[in-house]
Formats: structure tokens, C-alpha cells, sequence
């Protein structure tokens, strides 16, 4: 007991606003989760269907030797309020809040070493430990909820009583025996639907599951391919991730904000960029303007793909000749795609006129698909 005092002590110094303790059996959801991957709910995330993620997410002890203890910790960000938004002439766009820090990827685990090497280090074994988030394939959010961190939402958000959803979750297997917290059992959503009506795509589920091919996080983080022609219109300024579900529950009007001092806390100059701005960024500078942070996960390509929906929505004719220039010299067919649709939904005699000439040099079959598309749009 005194072990796991002094954990939740130190992880509370080290600006973490929780830590929960579960053993390493396996998480009472398992069955739901195979069956939304039988309804193909995961998209193009094919990694998760592997005989590997499976057998792991059945029994997380085997993502480490001897492992006998499961410890889950909560480092808060703070959410980006519409209030934020900057006044500008030019359309700007929009980005999660949790990627306006440094990328989480490489703050949280070195921060949870620290947590299990610090002070406590004399009470744990050598190579006693194993550290991640978000990089293992274990069913996080549930066995949060198991070890009596919070319950999941209808988001599916892993949210927690008085601190709301805004924090990201760090995973420790130890092989030391530590007592487990009691199961979070309250269901504190009651009859609330705002996530299910606020959710622009329609991608939140009636069994609090996502379908993972109609959420703007994916579309414009994991997914490599074009975005389905019939979705660009809902994604309205999001391209990098979506805060939508979040920003309307009521219990994040509590969420706790991050540490000032924090590599996490957000820089409110990344949440709204400038999309003019955006649409010209070499891969090179792409590269140097957001390194260290979670954007770089998008890369150049899908970066610049969202940034070109997001023109079109904004039908903003002063991006006509961005989009123009894309049409007519970008070698990626899949960028050519989506500044036709763009165009198209700009509609202006510009964009038209451009998109009728590029009509008659075109060669790849699903761009001319999409320009006649976009010359039918109203």
C-alpha cells in the first residue's frame, strides 16, 4: 500500500491529475471489441484486426514478462474554447487541442519513467516495467473504467467525475502486486445526447463505439487515402483531428487545464492556422513548421489534403488560385481529386474556367471523375 501511495503522490507532482490501479486479466469488453471489428468499424486501421493486436487486447499481460499489475495515469491538456478564435480576413482552419503541444508520443513516456525510476525506485524491481501511450494494443479506455478511473461516454471517451475528457492516458505493466481500485460501475451520461447530435459525420454509435470511417480524427490523421466525397462537405474547418464530441459534453465544463509550464499545454498560434498559408507549405516546411508535435502523424500529403476540404467549405473564392495551381501541377492524383472538388465548391466563374480546362488535359481516370463531379456541383 505504501508503494502504491507513493505512485499516485508523484504522479500527482508530476502534473499527472490521476492514477488508477487494475491487475492484468483480461477486460470484460473484448467480445464488443471483435464484433466492431466484424462490422468493419475500424476503417483502414487493418493493424487492429492482426492476430497480434487481438491475442494482445485479450490479455494485456502478455505484453510484458511476469507482468502482475496494470497502473493507468491521466495527463490533462486543456480545451481550445470557439472564443479562441483569432479574427482574420483569410479562412482559417482547425486543429485538436491536443495536438497543439509537443507531440504526446514523446512527453508522456518519459514522464512516466520518471514517475517509476524517481523516488519509489529502491521499492521496484529491475527491469520491472513497461511504458506507453497510445502505442500498445490494449483496450485503454476500458480497463481505465476497470480500474475505477472514470466510465466511458457515448463518445466513447474515457471521462472522469469532476476533470471531464480532456486528458491524454499513460500505460505502466509492472511485475509487482499492487491492490486494484475498484471498477467505476456509474453511468453519469443519463439521458445526455449532445456528443451523438453535435457529431458532424455521424460517426458515434448507439453501443458507445465510433465508426472509425466517418470520424474527422481518422479521416484526416490515420487515413492515407482520399476522403469519401460525400463526407467533405460535414468536415467543415477540422484538419487535424476533432474536438466536436468533446467541446459539447457538459462535464468537460470542469475539465482540469494543463500545468502552464507543460510541454503539453497548447499554443493557441497552431489551433486556428491560416489556410492560405497551409495550402503553400512545401513538405519541407511542413516538416520544420510542425516538428515535435503530433501533426507531423498526418504527413505533408494528408496534411495538405485536409487543408484543401477545408478551403472548399470555407468557399472562399480568394483560394481559387491556390487550388488552380494544384489542379494544373501537383503530381499526386489524390491532391488533384480534391482541389477539383474544392473548386467545385467554391463555384465561381474562376473555378469553373479552371476546372474546364483542366478537363481537357487530365489523364488519370478518378480526377476527371471528380472535375466533371465538381462542374455539376451548384
Amino acid at each position: 500500500m505504501d508503494i502504491k501511495n507513493d505512485l499516485k503522490a508523484e504522479a500527482l507532482a508530476l502534473g499527472f491529475s490521476f492514477l488508477s490501479v487494475t491487475d492484468c486479466s483480461p477486460p470484460g469488453s473484448y467480445p464488443a471489441y471483435i464484433e466492431w471489428l466484424a462490422q468493419g468499424h475500424h476503417a483502414g486501421m487493418t493493424y487492429m484486426a492482426s492476430d497480434r493486436s487481438r491475442i494482445m487486447r485479450q490479455n494485456p499481460a502478455m505484453l510484458a514478462e511476469n507482468c502482475r499489475t496494470l497502473l493507468i495515469a491521466g495527463l490533462p491538456y486543456p480545451m481550445i474554447p470557439q472564443t479562441a478564435i483569432p479574427a482574420s480576413q483569410h479562412p482559417t482552419g482547425r486543429i485538436s487541442a491536443y495536438a497543439c503541444g509537443k507531440d504526446y508520443h514523446t512527453v508522456i513516456p518519459s514522464l512516466f519513467a520518471r514517475l517509476l525510476e524517481g523516488r519509489i525506485n529502491h521499492s521496484l524491481p529491475t527491469d520491472s516495467h513497461l511504458t506507453f501511450t497510445d502505442s500498445a494494443p490494449i483496450l485503454e479506455r476500458d480497463l481505465g473504467q476497470r480500474a475505477g478511473a472514470g466510465w466511458i461516454g457515448r463518445n466513447t471517451h474515457l471521462i472522469r467525475p469532476g476533470e471531464g475528457s480532456y486528458f491524454f492516458l499513460a500505460e505502466a505493466l509492472v511485475n509487482i502486486d499492487l491492490e486494484p481500485e475498484p471498477p467505476f460501475t456509474p453511468d453519469y451520461c443519463g439521458t445526455c445526447q449532445r456528443c451523438i447530435q453535435a457529431c458532424p459525420t455521424g460517426c458515434i454509435l448507439p453501443n458507445r463505439t465510433i465508426n472509425a470511417g466517418r470520424c474527422i480524427s481518422y479521416l484526416t490523421i490515420e487515413n492515407r487515402a482520399g476522403i469519401p466525397r460525400e463526407l467533405r462537405s460535414l468536415m467543415g474547418n477540422w484538419i487535424f483531428g476533432c474536438d466536436a464530441c468533446q467541446q459539447v459534453c457538459p462535464w468537460n465544463r470542469f475539465a482540469r487545464t494543463a500545468m502552464p509550464d507543460s510541454a503539453l499545454h497548447p499554443r493557441l498560434s497552431m489551433a486556428f492556422p491560416d489556410l492560405l498559408t497551409e495550402v503553400q507549405l512545401s513538405p519541407e516546411e511542413f516538416r520544420a513548421k510542425y516538428q515535435q508535435t503530433p501533426i507531423l502523424r498526418a504527413k505533408h500529403r494528408g496534411y495538405l489534403r485536409n487543408v484543401v476540404v477545408a478551403l472548399g467549405n470555407a468557399h472562399d473564392a480568394a483560394a481559387t488560385p491556390y487550388l488552380a495551381n494544384m489542379l494544373e501541377h501537383d503530381p499526386d492524383s489524390m491532391i488533384r481529386a480534391h482541389a477539383a472538388w474544392a473548386l467545385g465548391a467554391i463555384g465561381s466563374r474562376a473555378a469553373r474556367e479552371t476546372l474546364e480546362k483542366r478537363l481537357r488535359s487530365e489523364t488519370d481516370a478518378e480526377v476527371i471523375v471528380e472535375v466533371k463531379q465538381a462542374l455539376q456541383a451548384k
